[in-house]
């Protein structure tokens, strides 16, 4: 929101839509409550959106009333109405989504209809109602055809505060097929640390994630190497910029996406597999760790996945380090991966690098601590036995504990 009228502090930093309920959190800056709920519990984000410090894993707001109190009084004395009923949201929507094709009305509507969805949920659903998914999604393509980010930030905003259902989802891609292009473009955006443009990468991620996630197979059949490329990339910018919001989002993308063997071709290509090692030596939160599990696993089903996890120095020590840390899933998807490596790509040096870095000796402790018939239990004991005259000769090993397992 740029109007010069409004009070910049009246200004939410996530919505940049006037506060209704500021609130300050641990690191001193002021949001509306319902835009910092959003951000944290959407994908546990922890961090705070403008300076990007941690903030307590329970969240602990402390209502702002002054600013509160002043911002009521400026809506009184400026007649900026606060709440309407169902028929005026719809009938003032409906208006607003005809005046978004005027250009002299286009940004000045969309703001509205940015400020309609951030005021309640209810409001989100008739907005649905009247149409503004497939009109935000115009909005969005024609950005793209026209090079233009004129009305895009204001159009993200809406979409992601509305969000698209399965249904949603058929019908966009039935009428706008550029539309994953679109939001490609977006997240290709040259930022320079502008922090609105970030925030319209965020929204972006995540429209493209429900979009990925509802549609059908043949769409996904038909991405391109630019779009992994691109996917890749966002990434990396994540993980530079610590920002957890998007990064669980990416990974669904490339989790749906990565099934198919030619995009998991493409993915090997873009240089995946080395940008979720890097993210993994970061030691993320376990729903991270547990997404970039399940993607490597995908990634090492291909000889270049594994050559590529293999050309990493910490690839190995990565995946054997996890094991019996995070969770039954990522157990289950390390030994799978440590699998596949012994397996297809099991060189003399593998073998030796798994001996250096622990991997043996973390697939005989799966052995011990996992129950008599549990799925690690008894791929740690085909991996040895695949290996154990190799292995047994090394003089980093227990001899008499690997025998045990393996006879």
């Amino acid at each position: 929101m740029d109007d010069p009228d409004i009070p910049h502090h009246f200004i939410c930093p996530i919505s940049l839509q006037i506060m209704k309920d500021p609130v300050t959190v641990a690191t001193g800056i002021t949001y509306d409550r319902d835009s910092i709920q959003r951000w944290q519990s959407h994908s546990q984000n922890n961090t705070c959106p403008v300076t990007n410090q941690p903030l307590p894993i329970v969240p602990d707001y402390t209502p702002n009333h002054n600013l509160r109190r002043l911002i009521q009084s400026w809506r009184v004395s400026d007649q900026v109405p606060a709440n309407y009923s169902s028929f005026q949201v719809k009938a003032l929507a409906g208006n607003l989504i005809k005046n978004v094709n005027l250009p002299e009305l286009k940004v000045s509507s969309l703001k509205s209809l940015v400020s309609l969805a951030s005021e309640s949920e209810n409001n989100r659903v008739f907005l649905k109602e009247v149409g503004v998914v497939r009109a935000m999604i115009t909005v969005i393509v024609s950005c793209y055809q026209n090079c233009s980010i004129v009305g895009l930030q204001e159009a993200l905003n809406v979409a992601y505060l509305v969000r698209f259902t399965h249904d949603d989802t058929r019908s966009i891609l039935s009428k706008h097929d550029l539309v994953i292009h679109s939001l490609t473009w977006v997240l290709d955006l040259d930022d320079d640390d502008d922090y609105q443009i970030t925030t319209m990468k965020l929204h972006a991620i995540v429209l493209l994630k429900d979009i990925i996630h509802n549609t059908k197979p043949l769409v996904l059949e038909r991405l391109n190497r630019d779009f992994f490329k691109t996917i890749v990339l966002i990434l990396r910018h994540l993980k530079i910029n610590n920002l957890e919001h998007g990064i669980k989002e990416v990974l669904h993308v490339m989790l749906t996406t990565c099934t198919w063997p030619r995009n998991c071709s493409m993915m090997i290509d873009s240089g995946a597999v080395f940008e979720l090692v890097e993210l993994e030596l970061g030691s993320p939160k376990k729903a991270i760790t547990e997404l970039i599990m399940a993607v490597l696993f995908h990634l090492c089903s291909s000889a270049d996945g594994r050559a590529q996890l293999l050309g990493h120095a910490a690839g190995i020590a990565v995946i054997t380090k996890r094991i019996t840390k995070v969770s039954p899933k990522v157990d289950e998807r390390a030994l799978m991966i440590i699998s596949l490596i012994s397996k297809f790509s099991g060189t003399d040096w593998v073998l030796k690098e798994m001996v250096r870095v622990g991997t043996v000796e973390k697939l005989c402790m799966v052995l011990q601590v996992n129950g008599l018939h549990s799925y690690p239990r008894e791929k740690a004991r085909e991996i040895l036995k695949r290996h154990s005259n190799v292995w047994k000769d090394s003089p980093c090993l227990d001899v008499t504990l690997l025998t045990r397992y393996t006879n």
